[in-house]
């Protein structure tokens, strides 16, 4: 009987509970207005509103109001009790923006709740200060990786040229080159599980006194061919070089886009480097590609050299002359690193040094390759606010 009374009332009921919800509806105590956020980057900005560029592409306007509440705060900072109040003229474009905004009634207009601003003017101090603390790191070939200790050891292109135990902090920043890309700030979020021994490494931190240890921060890694030969075609307007590599003596054709790094090496500094290379064989090999570990690479030409070994070809490699692929041409010795090439693609070029003839009469049969590292270090990864 119970159940039965309970099957012939309940239409009623759900006929009440629709009809408060009318009520509701009409009487202002629907649903509240939704929540939009957005990352980007500050396009324009007005007194009464703000145009940004979201990360997740296309444009967005939200209004400004009295009730909306502008802060700023440092780079990589998180504790929101830190910022700094602002005023919509404090905004400039290029400033990156977090926007909480609601929807109005239209479904169209955005009215901005919150915005959290980080300065370009601090992002750029912040990029000037990685960048050197990067030039003052270690980059190699990674040797072996030790998941339960946290530790890569890598065969160092630092002066010092010995092998380097790379501790990374609990909170250490991990990221990999995305596969096919040259761009340093398109690397990915990464774990030690996927470094493997032959990749390249460069890691920013602290160096112990002696130089065989190095407290990481951030590290970031990639796997890359290393390359050298002599160009046997040129082809700028198709964007490719082709040659017979010496390590494998197969002919290898590569890509060179806008974002390849093409130096000319000057004929005093490649003899330097052809010693550094006859010197990094150890006693009874016959040169450097049967030792592991990369030639020692001398200080940047006129910098000081770091008292602990630092310095490595990073910083020289931004003190030589850019070229451009017409200035290369057929019988010119070069050394590339390139990404790994795929079923569809060719390998592309990062970083290409020509005017070795020298270093590769040092090493001829390809070992030289090593001195290169990939890192384009005026492109350091921004940290994701």
């Amino acid at each position: 009987m119970p159940t039965n009374h309970f099957l012939r009332v309940r239409p009623h009921a759900c006929a009440c509970l629709l009809l408060i919800a009318m009520v509701m509806a009409s009487t202002g105590f629907a649903q509240a207005p939704a929540a939009v956020t957005h990352l980007g980057t500050v396009k324009t900005v007005t007194p009464n509103s703000l145009t940004i560029t979201p990360d997740s592409g296309g444009e967005a306007t939200v209004q400004l109001d009295a009730a909306t509440k502008l802060v700023a705060i440092a780079p990589g900072e998180k504790d929101l009790s830190k910022a700094v109040a602002l005023q919509p003229s404090d905004l400039q474009s290029g400033d990156r923006v977090r926007v909480r905004s609601r929807l109005q009634d239209d479904g169209k207009s955005l009215v901005a709740v919150s915005v959290i601003a980080i300065k370009q003017t601090d992002l750029a101090a912040r990029r000037q200060r990685e960048m050197q603390e990067w030039q003052r790191g270690v980059g190699g070939l990674v040797k072996s990786v030790d998941v339960s200790t946290r530790t890569v050891t890598i065969s160092s292109l630092s002066a010092a040229a010995k092998d380097i135990k790379v501790v990374l902090l609990p909170n250490a920043t991990l990221r990999r080159y995305a596969p096919g890309s040259i761009r340093f700030d398109e690397a990915k979020t990464s774990t030690l599980d996927e470094i493997h021994p032959g990749d390249q490494l460069r890691a920013r931190g602290s160096r112990a006194a002696d130089g065989t240890e190095f407290t990481a921060q951030e590290i970031v890694t990639g796997a890359f061919r290393n390359l050298s030969g002599v160009l046997s075609a040129v082809d700028p307007a198709a964007g490719t070089l082709t040659f017979q590599d010496l390590a494998t003596k197969k002919t290898v054709s590569v890509a060179v886009n806008k974002d390849s790094q093409l130096k000319k090496v000057p004929e005093m500094l490649a003899q330097r480097l052809a010693q550094r290379v006859k010197g990094a064989a150890s006693p009874g090999q016959a040169d450097a590609t049967q030792r592991p570990q990369m030639a020692r690479p001398p200080s940047a030409e006129g910098g000081p050299r770091s008292g602990n070994g630092g310095g490595d070809l990073q910083q020289l490699l931004a003190r030589l002359p850019s070229a451009g692929i017409a200035d290369l041409q057929k019988g010119d010795a070069v050394l590339i690193v390139a990404t790994q090439e795929s079923a569809s693609t060719k390998p592309t070029v990062i970083t290409l040094l020509s005017g070795v003839e020298p270093i590769l009469t040092a090493s001829p049969n390809g070992g030289s390759a090593s001195l290169l590292t990939p890192w384009t270090l005026s492109s350091a990864p921004e940290a994701a606010q």
